[in-house]
């Protein structure tokens, strides 16, 4: 079984230099490829599609080898040579599954809005006493030692990466299957929420458990309004050093407007300090928000149900609601259902989800009647059957609990 790990590195000044140096050299692999291909598939469509459709990943590191390393790029040198090559292999599998149909058309990635990250050669990544020796950047100190590894066993997809604040070394590692745990037996349904996170309900303690929304804490809140300054004081800065904005011609677009500034803006350092703070607090929100959903996951599994029911939700449809797509994004739905497949399966405990069409909410716990014209704003459930009367996410709970639950005990 893999695990997962992320260590924060403590990197010299000049070490730091070469991460720099890296997390560009793969971001240029990343474009070069892209570009390559994009050229070549113009040139079919040019030639009556005669010809080659794309360049092979390959092709691409053999041309960077063989002729831009040895002239005009020189300077890929000062790097490790598998940066470039798991760069391209990456800009590669993100074209496939453009063309397969699996995820939109790859991007060219942009210096100021990419995360800085870079391929460390798992085979010469060695653990040293206090960090790790990898290729061209040396011995790296590291906040907390690596995991021993039995003789003969690597660190599995070695990746190094910059959050805003600090370089942190990710990776995953082989660690023994563990004895399966004694499950209690129970079905628990977990209904997803904006006005609390989630509410759980076990079928055999008939208790329910109710995980407060993250988005109506006192630092969340507080940051959003810190942030919320940040950007409007930013947001005078550049245009006090706004000259004039010229009209630009997009291909197929309507025209937009460039702005022409008075000085450029890598030499206001006001305005790369206001910047610099803005991701800093982005950064802290987006940590608060991970923490918080790793402790309520990791909370629902330590009850040990024998079965968890969750609903297959349509995110991107929900995200259409422009009153709700803010607090929708801020509760991190996918993360949450990341973290309890991954969760669930190394305790044993078998995860469903219900049809995306199963109406929970509609339907009332006691009876099973189903109301059709149940409005989203109606916080409470009243059934027309049989008079009960409960909260509205804690019936959605119980009759995911109770979810099939006679086919599959």
């Amino acid at each position: 079984m893999l695990r997962g790990k992320k260590i924060r590195l403590l990197p010299t000044p000049k070490q730091e230099v070469l991460f720099w140096k890296s997390a560009g050299t793969a971001r240029w692999a990343y474009n070069y490829f892209l570009g390559e291909n994009q050229a070549v598939y113009k040139a079919y469509l040019e030639h009556g599609k005669v010809g080659p459709k794309r360049i092979s990943e390959g092709a691409i590191r053999k041309h960077i080898n063989n002729e831009l390393k040895k002239t005009t790029h020189q300077w890929l040198k000062e790097v490790g040579s598998n940066v470039m090559k798991m760069a391209v292999k990456e800009a590669d599998r993100a074209l496939k599954r453009f063309l397969k149909g699996i995820a939109g058309k790859p991007r060219f990635k942009t210096k100021h809005k990419t995360k800085p990250s870079f391929y460390v050669n798992y085979e010469s990544l060695v653990r040293k006493n206090g960090g790790f020796h990898g290729e061209k950047i040396g011995f790296v100190r590291t906040r907390e030692t690596l995991p021993k590894l039995p003789k003969g066993n690597h660190y599995c997809n070695p990746w190094i990466s910059f959050d805003g604040k600090y370089w942190y070394l990710s990776f995953s590692y082989e660690v023994p299957e563990q004895e399966t745990e004694k499950l209690t037996g129970d079905s628990m349904g977990i209904d997803l929420g904006i006005k609390v996170l989630a509410t759980c309900y076990a079928s055999g303690e008939r208790k329910a458990t109710v995980f407060k929304s993250v988005n109506k804490t006192k630092e969340v809140r507080r940051l959003e309004k810190k942030l919320r300054r940040e950007q409007r004081k930013q947001s005078r800065k550049i245009l006090a050093n706004t000259a004039r904005y010229e009209t630009v011609q997009r291909k197929g677009k309507k025209p937009g407007r460039k702005p022409i500034w008075k000085r450029p803006l890598r030499e206001c350092q006001n305005i790369e300090k206001g910047r610099r703070r803005i991701v800093l607090i982005h950064r802290k929100m987006a940590n608060i928000r991970q923490n918080h959903i790793h402790q309520t996951t990791a909370a629902i599994v330590k009850t040990k149900p024998s079965r968890i029911v969750m609903e297959d939700l349509n995110v991107k449809g929900m995200m259409k609601n422009k009153h709700l797509a803010k607090g929708i994004a801020g509760e991190k739905f996918y993360e949450f259902r990341r973290q309890m497949t991954y969760k669930c399966e190394n305790h044993g405990i078998q995860l469903v989800f219900a049809d995306r069409f199963y109406p929970s909410s509609k339907t009332c716990s006691c009876c099973g009647h189903v109301k059709e014209n149940l409005k989203l704003n109606d916080r409470k459930y009243v059934c027309q059957a049989c008079g009960t009367t409960i909260d509205r996410d804690l019936n959605a709970a119980i009759n995911l609990a109770n979810y099939f639950q006679s086919e599959t005990a």
